[in-house]
Order: structure tokens, then C-alpha cells, then sequence
């Protein structure tokens, strides 16, 4: 339990948001569980059963509550366990519901180097539930969150959660929540084409520093902030077939969420783009866990400090390599003319955005020297292409459920990629919140030393969250005020 009962229950009688999504409540006398933000009546308190995860709410009977909607809780990040490899297999799990892969346990306790028996028992250990119970639970709670948000018929809906067949899809909801999905629809506020998106996240949220940092480096033609809204184009390959399309997060402060608008090419992956935006924007952070540590540091605290993560880990990676050694402005010139060079066109309701950044295959099988024209020098070139060719192979996979340490091995391999790049990739595209580039020159202006042995020691006070104070080293370094 994240809190006793009774400081859970004071909780959930506040309305505290810094405990959504960490902290779920099941009232005995309805059989449902709801989010502590919930604003419905607050039930009594021998009503209430306490729960860590939605899934042992699920486990428990309990239903989810159809005005708080659990399913748009903010989630765990990576730091969240002390058992690293029950949260890798969560992880694992959520990625590939989300992102409409097939997965398998074994195959999850194969990728982690663990028998399968070996991974039910650390799992059921760390998350009381077993992991096939998680994987319904995510699979449902994806569904429900379609159901809600979208008018996308009942059968794509039920195959973009994962389930092979209607009849399993609509055997397992009314299981699960003794509702069939159509019923679900007219309980709730009904399928609304036109509606975003939720997401939460716990406050507080510093959201200038973020969208700061993202318009800093906005890239003209795939992305662009305007007010609280970051927009971008996407683009990646499902079962085969190319899928590209657009989307708006949109900040809601007064509500501690972010609404996300798609385009209706995106109908088929919207799982997983909801998975990007949430990596993107860092939304599983819990402040309460970060900012003290980050008041530790020798510069003013800003609560709420977030990682800009990788909507696309593989264009991450590559404005990183392109990052080396450079400016920003100089990096962005470089990326700006790989986009217009090889991007793929798009038609968007937004005459900022008109293309897709270049996948992993295409900038793999480039000329180099069509790359080099660009002006981007030799080494750089051979590193880029280095990375994309091990994207494009399945060599190596960058997002926050790639196995962290295997992954950065990888990296480290590749031509032109040393422990600064590899780092900075951590942060972003794989979203390790301790990552630590030492020899960071920005790092090291803000804090006075050019010795990055110096630096390290120093950054031992922050852990396990030194990328965070990365992140806030370097926003105080471009605004001291």
C-alpha cells in the first residue's frame, strides 16, 4: 500500500491528486472502484477497500467507476519499483497492449532472461496480481478508455486492445465489468467522435519549462506549440501497413489533464499514440518523490520539473547524434534538412505540420552522400545510419520498455555513439530517470567544474532522479531568472 487505510481514506476525502494513479479506491457497497479525485459522493469509510493498481482492483470484482475513469489515471514510471525486473515486465506488458503488439508471457520472461514460473512469482510478489490478470486489466482498460472516447466501431476497438475474436472481447468485458461494451456506451457519456483524449497526470506540472524546451527545438513541418498545445506528425508501421497521421496535446491545468486530438488516420494505433504522448510529456512523474530531491540542487526549485521524452524514440536518438557537440540551433538546422529531404509529405488542418520525420528504413538504406550534402559531416553520417539500421532490423528498440542496460550496450557499439549520447538517449527516448550525461558542457557551466568525475560525485545526491535534475540544471542555465 502506498498509504495506510485510514491516511488513504483522509486522501481520498481531500481529493488529492498527487495520489491518482497510485492510489485507487473500491466501495464495497456499489462494486466499483474509483481514482481518489473522484468527485462523486464520498463513500463511507467501511466501505472503502484500498488498492495500489487498478488490477488489484480488477481482481478484487471491483468494476471501474465510469465518471473518474481509472483507465486516464496517470501510471508508474520507471522508478516506481523496487523489484526492477516485475516493473520491466509492466512495463513490457502495457507496451504491447498499447502498441497493438503480439505478446506472449513467456515470451516477456524469455526477453527478461527469467523462466516463465520465475516471472509470475516476482510479479504476483510486487504487484498482487498475477501478470496474465495485469495484461486483461490493460487490455480492458484500453477498451474501455475507445469505448469512451471514440465512436470506433465495437470490433476495431476490440482489436486494437488485443483481443483476437469479438466474441472473447465481449466475453471477457461483461466477465470483467458485467457490461457488454454497447451497454458501457449508453451508461456512460457515449462514444463522442468529436471529444479528445484524457490522459491525467498528478501535479504540480511545470509546463512552460516543458513546452519550453520542445518549442526550442521545434522542428518546422512535424511539430509545433502553440499556447498549452504541442502538435506533431507521426508515423510507424502496424501488421505491415504505414500508418501516418496527426495529434494535439492540449494541457488542461485546472483539470490536471491533457486532451489528445488524432486525426482519423490514426484510428488503428490510438492505444499506442496515447502511449507516446504519455511517454512524450512524462505524465506518469510523481512530484512528490522528485522535487525533493531536486530541491538539493544549488539553483531555485520549480516544481514539477518533467523529462521531455521521445514521441518517436528512433528521431530522438538521431537529433541526439546530430546534437553532438553542437549547438541547439545548429542541431535543428541539421534535422530541418533531413526532414525536407527525406520526410514523407502530409496534409494536416495545420500549415505548420506537412510532414512525417523519416523512418528508421528509409534513412538506412539513404546515399550517404545525399546525406552528407546536407552538411552533415562524415562520422555523423555513418552513426545515423548505424542507428537506423539497427532500428530497422529489430536490433534495437527505443522506448521506455526496452530493457535499459542491453539497450544502452547496443548503443554504445555503434559507431560515433559514446557515453554522452547514450545518455541523453536514456533520458528521452527510454525515459531512465537517473540518467546522467557527466560530461554534458551545459551540465557542466551550471554547476562550476569541468571534471566530470567532480560532477558525478556531486550528482550522488540526486539519485535515483539525476535526470530530472538534468533537466533542471539545463532549463535554469537558458532562463536564470
Amino acid at each position: 500500500m502506498v498509504l495506510d487505510a485510514d491516511s488513504a481514506y483522509l486522501a481520498l476525502k481531500a481529493r488529492d491528486a498527487r495520489f491518482d494513479g497510485r492510489l485507487f479506491v473500491g466501495v464495497t457497497s456499489t462494486g466499483i472502484y474509483c481514482r481518489p479525485v473522484c468527485r462523486v459522493r464520498t463513500p463511507r469509510r467501511e466501505n472503502c477497500r484500498f488498492f495500489d493498481t487498478r488490477a488489484q482492483a480488477e481482481a478484487a470484482a471491483f468494476r471501474p467507476c465510469l465518471k473518474c475513469r481509472p483507465e486516464i489515471a496517470p501510471g508508474l514510471s520507471n522508478m516506481d519499483s523496487s523489484q526492477a525486473l516485475a516493473a520491466s515486465a509492466a512495463l513490457l506488458i502495457e507496451h504491447a497492449v498499447h502498441s497493438g503488439e503480439a505478446t506472449s508471457l513467456p515470451a516477456i520472461a524469455a526477453r527478461l532472461g527469467v523462466t516463465d514460473r520465475h516471472l509470475r512469482r516476482i510479479f504476483q510478489a510486487r504487484h498482487g496480481v498475477a501478470p496474465r490478470a495485469y495484461l486483461a486489466t490493460q487490455r480492458l482498460l484500453l477498451a474501455k478508455q475507445l469505448l469512451t472516447d471514440t465512436a470506433l466501431p465495437v470490433t476495431e476497438v476490440a482489436l486494437a486492445s488485443g483481443f483476437e475474436s469479438l466474441r472473447r472481447f465481449n466475453a471477457a468485458f461483461v466477465e470483467h465489468y458485467r457490461l457488454n461494451p454497447t451497454q458501457l456506451r449508453r451508461e456512460g457519456d457515449g462514444a463522442r467522435p468529436a471529444a479528445p483524449l484524457r490522459l491525467a497526470y498528478r501535479p504540480p506540472y511545470d509546463i512552460e519549462a516543458l513546452l519550453g524546451f520542445f518549442e526550442q527545438r521545434e522542428m518546422r513541418g512535424v511539430e509545433q506549440v502553440e499556447g498549452l498545445a504541442l502538435r506533431r506528425t507521426v508515423g510507424w508501421s502496424q501488421r505491415g501497413e504505414r500508418i501516418a497521421g496527426w495529434f494535439e496535446a492540449r494541457f488542461e491545468p485546472e483539470r490536471n489533464e491533457v486532451h489528445v486530438s488524432t486525426s482519423a488516420s490514426l484510428a488503428p494505433v490510438l492505444g499506442a499514440v496515447l502511449q507516446r504522448v504519455r511517454h512524450g510529456l512524462d505524465l506518469d512523474a510523481d512530484p512528490e518523490r522528485i522535487d525533493p530531491v531536486l530541491a538539493r540542487l544549488p539553483v531555485p526549485l520549480r516544481p514539477g520539473t518533467r523529462l521531455p521524452g521521445g514521441i518517436d524514440g528512433f528521431e530522438v536518438a538521431l537529433r541526439v547524434i546530430l546534437g553532438q557537440q553542437v549547438t541547439v540551433k545548429a542541431a535543428r538546422t541539421l534535422v530541418q534538412r533531413l526532414v525536407e529531404r527525406f520526410g514523407e509529405p502530409l496534409e494536416t488542418p495545420f500549415p505548420a505540420l506537412t510532414h512525417v520525420f523519416p523512418d528508421a528504413a528509409t534513412l538506412a538504406a539513404a546515399d550517404p552522400e545525399v546525406i552528407g550534402r546536407l552538411g552533415i559531416v562524415r562520422q555523423r553520417v555513418r552513426a545515423l545510419q548505424a542507428l537506423a539500421a539497427a532500428v530497422a532490423e529489430g536490433r534495437i528498440e527505443l522506448h521506455r520498455a526496452a530493457p535499459l542496460e542491453p539497450t544502452l550496450d547496443a548503443l554504445r557499439a555503434l559507431p560515433g555513439i559514446g557515453e554522452w549520447t547514450a545518455q541523453v538517449i536514456a533520458l528521452r527516448a527510454l525515459a531512465w530517470p537517473d540518467a546522467w550525461p557527466a560530461s554534458d558542457i551545459g551540465l557542466m557551466n551550471a554547476l562550476g567544474s569541468r571534471d566530470p568525475k567532480h560532477l558525478a560525485a556531486v550528482a550522488e545526491a540526486w539519485r535515483p532522479w539525476r535526470a530530472y535534475a538534468v533537466m533542471r540544471l539545463w532549463h535554469h542555465l537558458e532562463h536564470p531568472a
